[in-house]
């Protein structure tokens, strides 16, 4: 669309990219940033340094990006947001609390990739964040932060940061409570004036999708709304009550769909994921329904695992003693989803969606 307007321009993936020029593919990592992650950071600041009073800076965020795309900040480096960001991510942190972290540890994340760019900055996001705030999609790096160095300190030791992560992040964080480093760009600062954002893609969009293919499926579609979220496990159950009795409200076949973002405390030694995790909890309490459902990441990807998520229904545990399968029960005190799904062959394996709208979960009443 913009043709030869276009000076110059990066695409930060998890993948190396075949583009026009005048377009650099560069790669990071995720859900952990890389030394990739870095360079491609430090290339993305090179970009808005150079852009001139006359022109934009154009920037395209979506979920993940704040691994993705990482500068650490001065004090601390890669290796010590990596210990920070996995010690937060074990204690089941959410990803305000982990994103308000992030920025206080960064040099491009919470506004400051804009507040380098001496023109007009315009970010548009597809968000993966419970309630669309812009300026925790992918950390903000185009937007005002309003949190502080003390909220993120109080975010490390609410989760049990303050003995497991490195001394470098707890010194950074405590001297910028003391004031002694400067903020992260505010609302009202002077060099986001120019800087505005926009959503263009949301969890919304995808329980759309899921609704339209159900109804073509014959299925009579009901939408839960309010965002799932909360510890997968503890969330489970009540989600599974409240899909049942919206189904009540409508012909059978029903489907019912919801969406958000819930975390995982990992206190055990498997493989999982937080859509594992959920779909694992759900085991024992359909038995009693005639009824399936799956819980899956838009983006493909569940925890450190090759499945996009799992599905269970009311023969699962049925088919699990056949296959002289433990309970449930132990598999989730060992965090290990992954194990038990697979074992039974309903692991959810997408491949790699290459977006990122948070989790969508499913049910089917019959």
């Amino acid at each position: 669309m913009l043709g030869d307007r276009v000076r110059a321009g990066i695409v930060i993936s998890a993948a190396q990219a075949d583009l026009p020029a005048p377009f650099e593919s560069l790669t990071g990592g995720h859900p952990l940033p890389t030394n990739e992650s870095e360079r491609a950071g430090r290339r993305a600041i090179e970009i808005a340094e150079s852009v001139h009073a006359d022109e934009t800076l154009l920037v395209l965020l979506s979920g993940g990006a704040s691994a993705l795309m990482a500068v650490p900040a001065d004090g601390v480096t890669l290796d010590d947001k990596r210990h920070a960001t996995e010690q937060l991510l074990r204690a089941g942190a959410d990803i305000h609390a982990l994103n308000t972290v992030r920025k206080h540890l960064s040099a491009i994340k919470g506004g400051w990739l804009a507040a380098r760019a001496a023109g007009a900055c315009l970010a548009f996001a597809v968000s993966d964040v419970v309630g669309d705030d812009l300026s925790v999609i992918a950390s903000g790096p185009t937007v005002p932060d309003a949190s502080t160095f003390s909220d993120a300190l109080a975010m490390v030791r609410r989760f049990g940061g303050a003995d497991g992560c490195p001394r470098a992040v707890i010194r950074r964080l405590e001297a910028g409570a003391r004031g002694e480093l400067p903020e992260t760009p505010k609302p009202h600062d002077a060099r986001l004036r120019r800087s505005r954002a926009a959503i263009v893609g949301s969890r919304r969009d995808a329980m759309n999708g899921a609704a339209a293919a159900a109804a073509e499926r014959g299925y009579h579609v009901v939408r839960l709304d309010d965002a799932v979220v909360g510890e997968a496990r503890a969330v489970a159950a009540p989600l599974l009550r409240a899909a049942n009795d919206r189904s009540r409200t409508v012909a059978r076949p029903a489907c019912v769909v919801s969406s958000g973002e819930t975390t995982v405390r990992v206190v055990g030694h498997g493989r999982g994921g937080r859509n594992q995790e959920l779909a694992l909890a759900l085991a024992e309490p359909i038995v009693a329904l005639a009824a399936a459902a799956a819980s899956v990441g838009t983006d493909g990807i569940d925890g450190p695992t090759d499945a996009a998520g799992a599905i269970v229904d009311s023969t699962t545990i049925e088919r699990a003693r056949t296959a002289r399968l433990d309970e449930p029960a132990a598999y989730l005190r060992d965090n290990d989803a992954y194990a038990f799904f697979d074992a039974l062959g309903d692991l959810i394996r997408t491949g790699r969606t290459d977006t990122n709208v948070g989790d969508l979960q499913v049910f089917l009443f019959s």
